[in-house]
């Protein structure tokens, strides 16, 4: 008969052990198998312990040997098992992927799953598990630019230092238009959400008018200064440029981070901001509408308040914007930029080199 070796416990595994042991929520799998090792450390044998604990001797071997191994941590989890065999050859599999990876069905621009385990005359789970492992998604697809400005990467080390590194005794500011927002209602009133069903909307509706949302997003404490007009001309923005001189402490210098739209170039802007000196215009790169934060509050408002709003008219929509806008501005949140340059251009570059490769 073979005589198990001794387990001899330190001082700190056996109150791990007693926790483990007395505790109610414990997993019971692991309750049991420290009331094992704890017997076994009283110099109880195989049978007896198996006897009391009502399990079999083989369990009680199984776990005295994995404590020797790995003492505490090979109690807390169970060993890896092995599974079935697959009955897919790593061929097959290599074929599924390339297939994903380099070719199209005649009649479609991506795979299904359906469609790649009828032409690999597979199962459409098999399919899907092999795409899981290998994290592929035919079915998906992201959009990209890469902007082609001259001055790129002084325009972006400029929006990036302000963001990082803002100046002293100033303000950044980004600021933007959201232009032809449409005050839209819906054909028909919609079903409200209940048990076992979502809110209902129909999908046609009836314009009933637009207006442009002028919106400058205070880097410093997260709001955001707002105005709603008709159009977005040089005129509008020069009133905008207004309200931000009025809303803003006048010893503070303003720096606004904005895009290439031609509004922001026009020569009376240009002459406006002469006269007014504490304000500096920062333009970000052309096809870089990322690099301006005001960009993610316009998505917050669009989900949030927008998208499955109904508007009768104007009026409507731009009460909606501004109650929005009021109660964001009672509780606002910053939007931190975290990305330095070089982890931009690193990206860029790589980007830049799998274009290359593919044309």
């Amino acid at each position: 008969m073979k005589i198990s070796q001794p387990i001899n416990l330190t001082p700190e595994e056996r109150v791990a052990l007693q926790i483990w042991a007395h505790g109610r929520k414990y997993p019971l799998r692991l309750v049991q198998r420290a009331q094992i090792i704890l017997m076994a450390a009283d110099s109880q044998q195989n049978q007896v312990i198996a006897s009391r604990m009502k399990i079999s001797r083989p369990t009680v071997q199984l776990w005295r040997e994995r404590f020797l191994s790995l003492r505490l941590t090979g109690l807390e989890k169970d060993a890896p098992r092995p599974g079935r065999l697959s009955k897919i050859s790593n061929a097959k599999v290599k074929a599924v992927i390339n297939a994903t990876l380099h070719t199209t069905p005649s009649n479609a621009t991506h795979w299904s799953i359906r469609t790649m385990a009828q032409a690999q005359g597979l199962s459409r789970m098999t399919v899907q598990r092999i795409w899981q492992q290998y994290q592929l998604k035919p079915h998906l697809i992201k959009t990209f630019k890469l902007s082609r400005d001259a001055h790129f990467t002084e325009k972006l080390t400029d929006v990036v230092g302000l963001y990082l590194n803002p100046p002293d005794k100033s303000l950044v500011l980004c600021v933007d238009e959201k232009s032809q927002i449409q005050a839209l209602d819906r054909s028909q009133p919609g079903l409200p959400i209940k048990k076992g069903r979502c809110e209902t909307m129909t999908h046609d509706y009836k314009r009933n008018g637009t207006t442009t949302l002028f919106a400058a997003l205070n880097m410093a404490d997260g709001k955001v200064i707002g105005d709603c007009l008709p159009r977005h001309r040089h005129s509008e923005f020069i009133r905008f440029l207004k309200k931000i001189a009025a809303e803003t402490p006048p010893q503070m210098a303003l720096h606004l981070i904005v895009d290439n739209y031609g509004t922001h170039k026009h020569s009376r802007v240009k002459t406006w901001l002469k006269r007014h000196p504490r304000f500096h215009l920062h333009f970000i790169p052309t096809s870089c509408s990322w690099l301006n934060l005001v960009e993610r509050w316009f998505r917050e408002l669009t989900e949030k308040r927008l998208r499955r709003g109904s508007f009768e008219n104007v009026k409507t929509l731009t009460t909606a914007i501004y109650d929005y806008l009021n109660n964001h501005n009672q509780n606002p949140k910053i939007f931190v930029w975290t990305a330095p340059v070089e982890r931009i251009m690193a990206k860029i570059a790589k980007s830049k080199e799998a274009l290359g490769t593919l044309h």
